[in-house]
C-alpha cells in the first residue's frame, strides 16, 4: 500500500522495517513491565527479546529466501534486501526459539516459565508486524471483488494482513487472560503456538503467495498441523505430570 514511509535526503524510512521496530519496541516494553510484576530480571527479558527478535529475523528470513530460491539465485543482492519484506514465521520460531533456549540455558533460569512470560507479547509484536506486510503489499490474499485495492499489487486483494493481525490481537488477549490465572509452566507458550497454528492453518486458505505442494495443502498448512500437534502433546503430557499420573 504504502512502502515507503518517507525520505529523509538519503534515507529512507521503509514501512515494513518502521512497524518492525515498533513492534520491538512495543513488544519488549510490556514484556519488561510484566517481568517486573513476576519478580523476574527485567534487563534479562529485554535482552532475551532484542536475541529472539534479530534471530528470528535472520531465520525467518532465510526460510523465505529457501522456500523462493530461484526468484534470490536470479537476484542475489535482494537477499538482504529486507525493506523489500519477505519473512517466514516458522523459520523466525525456529532459530529465534533455538538462540532464546541457549541464553536462558546460559542464565540458568526455568525456560518454560520466561516463555510463558513473554509468549503473548510475541503474539503483540506479530500482530504490529502484519501492518507492516500491509503496507508493504507483502502476505498478499487472492483476487477478491470484496477485498481492497493494493497499489503494489495493482489489483484488489483480501486483505489477509489485516486479518492475522486482527486474530494475534485476539490471542494476545486470551494468552493474557490465561497468564494471569493459575497455569502450569509451559502451559502458556504451547497455548500461543496452538492458537498461532490455527490462525496460520486458516489464513493459508485466503493467502495467494504460497504454492500448494500436498494434499491439497502449502507448506506452511502442513507445518501448521505439525505444530499443533506437538503443542497439544505438550500441553497434555504437562498436565499428566501435573495430575502425577
Amino acid at each position: 500500500m504504502h512502502p515507503i514511509i518517507c525520505k529523509i535526503g538519503p534515507f529512507t524510512i521503509y514501512s515494513y522495517g518502521l512497524l518492525l521496530a515498533i513492534a520491538f519496541l512495543v513488544s519488549s516494553t510490556l514484556a519488561v513491565s510484566c517481568a517486573k510484576r513476576h519478580k523476574v530480571n527485567p534487563d534479562i527479558i529485554f535482552n532475551l527479546f532484542f536475541i529472539i527478535f534479530i534471530s528470528g529475523i535472520i531465520g525467518a528470513r532465510i526460510l523465505y529466501v529457501i522456500e523462493n530460491i530461484a526468484y534470490y539465485l536470479r537476484n542475489p543482492l535482494e537477499i538482504i534486501m529486507l525493506q523489500l519484506g519477505g519473512l517466514s514465521w516458522f523459520g523466525g520460531l525456529l532459530l529465534g526459539f533455538f538462540s532464546g533456549i541457549a541464553y536462558l540455558k546460559k542464565k540458568r533460569l526455568s525456560i518454560y516459565r520466561i516463555l510463558d512470560l513473554i509468549s503473548p507479547f510475541v503474539a503483540l509484536g506479530q500482530a504490529i508486524g502484519r501492518v507492516g506486510c500491509l503496507l508493504n503489499g507483502c502476505c498478499f490474499g487472492e483476487v477478491s471483488k470484496f477485498g481492497i485495492y493494493f497499489q503494489v499489487n495493482k489489483l484488489i486483494l483480501i486483505p489477509t494482513q489485516i486479518y492475522s493481525s486482527l486474530v494475534l490481537i485476539f490471542i494476545f488477549i486470551i494468552l493474557r487472560f490465561l497468564q494471569d490465572r493459575p497455569h502450569k509452566e509451559g502451559e502458556i507458550f504451547f497455548a500461543y503456538l496452538i492458537l498461532y497454528s490455527i490462525k496460520r492453518f486458516s489464513i493459508e486458505f485466503w493467502r495467494a503467495d504460497n504454492e500448494i505442494i500436498l494434499f491439497g495443502l502449502t507448506l506452511f498448512q502442513l507445518m501448521s498441523i505439525a505444530v499443533f500437534c506437538l503443542a497439544v502433546w505438550k500441553i497434555l503430557l504437562i498436565k499428566k505430570i501435573a495430575s502425577g499420573r
